[in-house]
C-alpha cells in the first residue's frame, strides 16, 4: 500500500518503534501458539479454549488501562463463553485426564496437554496484543491509526519469524518439494494466497474495531466469530447439526446482547 501509493507512508521515529516491538512479539506468539494448538488437536477444541479471550481481556485491560469492569459486565460474559462451548463440544470428545480425542471414528491423545496450553497462551498473547495496541491507539505522543500500525506489527512479525522458520523448517516451500509430498502445486499457491488474503483483511478489520471499542467489546466480537467458524465449517462439510449445537449458538448470541445492552446502561448507572 506504501509501494503504491494507495496509504500514506507514515514518518515513524525511535520511540514509536520501540513501543511497538512488544505488540510484534505477542502478536507473533499469538498466532504460532494458536497454530500449534491447531496441528494437536481438533479445531473445534482449539474455539472451545479461545472462548476464554474475554475474560482475559477483562483483566489485562483492568491491569494497563485501569478499566475496572461491573460485576453485570462480568457475569453477561459467562454465557456467551459456556455458549461457544456449547456449540463446540458437539464436534468431538474430550477426555480431561489425558487429552485424548475422538475424531471421525480415530483416536488420538495429546498427553503432555500442549493442544490445551498452547491455545491457552494463544488467548493471552492475543488479548495482551490488542490491549498494548489500545494504549499505543490513544497515547497521544506515540498514537497512531490503525492501518499503520497493523501493518508495521506485520512487517516486525515477519523480520522476527522469518530466521527462525527457516532454521527450523529450512526452505521447503518449494515446487520440487511440494511435488514430491504428492501436493498439487498450483493449488498449493492458489489456496495460501487466498487464505493469507483473508487472513490480513480480517486482521485489518479487527484493527479497525479496535480502535473504535474497547478492547473488552472486540473481544466479545471476537467471542462470537467462534460460533461463526462452527456453523460455516458445518455448512461447508456438510455435517449435521445437533440440538444441543444449536442451543450452545443461541445462548452464544444471547450473551453478546446482553452485553450490549449492560454497555448501554451503565453510564446512566453512574450518572444516577
Amino acid at each position: 500500500m506504501w509501494t503504491f501509493n494507495l496509504y500514506k507512508r507514515p514518518k515513524i521515529n525511535g520511540a514509536q518503534l520501540a513501543a511497538i516491538m512488544p505488540l510484534a512479539v505477542v502478536h507473533t506468539l499469538g498466532n504460532l501458539f494458536t497454530n500449534m494448538s491447531l496441528g494437536k488437536v481438533a479445531v473445534s477444541f482449539t474455539h472451545t479454549i479461545k472462548a476464554m479471550e474475554p475474560f482475559f481481556s477483562v483483566v489485562l485491560s483492568a491491569m494497563f488501562l485501569g478499566e475496572l469492569p461491573t460485576l453485570w459486565v462480568v457475569a453477561s460474559l459467562v454465557p456467551i463463553v459456556g455458549g461457544v462451548a456449547l456449540a463446540s463440544v458437539t464436534e468431538a470428545s474430550f477426555n480431561w485426564c489425558d487429552y485424548a480425542l475422538v475424531l471421525d471414528n480415530k483416536t488420538t491423545s495429546d498427553p503432555l496437554g500442549a493442544g490445551f496450553w498452547t491455545a491457552m497462551a494463544s488467548n493471552l498473547t492475543n488479548q495482551s496484543r490488542n490491549v498494548l495496541s489500545k494504549k499505543v491507539m490513544v497515547n497521544k505522543e506515540e498514537s497512531m491509526d490503525n492501518i499503520t500500525l497493523f501493518s508495521i506489527i506485520t512487517i516486525m512479525s515477519l523480520i522476527l519469524l522469518a530466521p527462525v522458520a527457516i532454521f527450523m523448517e529450512g526452505v521447503k516451500f518449494t515446487p520440487a518439494y511440494l511435488q514430491s509430498a504428492g501436493l498439487n502445486v498450483k493449488e498449493v499457491v492458489v489456496r495460501s494466497l487466498l487464505a493469507a488474503l483473508c487472513f490480513h483483511a480480517y486482521q485489518q478489520v479487527s484493527y479497525m474495531i479496535l480502535q473504535r471499542v474497547s478492547p473488552v467489546t472486540h473481544s466479545v466480537g471476537n467471542c462470537v466469530k467462534r460460533v461463526v467458524v462452527i456453523v460455516s465449517s458445518v455448512l461447508f462439510f456438510k455435517t449435521p447439526v445437533s440440538p444441543i449445537n444449536s442451543l450452545g449458538t443461541g445462548i452464544a448470541l444471547a450473551g453478546v446482547f446482553l452485553y450490549s445492552r449492560v454497555k448501554r446502561i451503565k453510564p446512566k448507572t453512574k450518572a444516577a
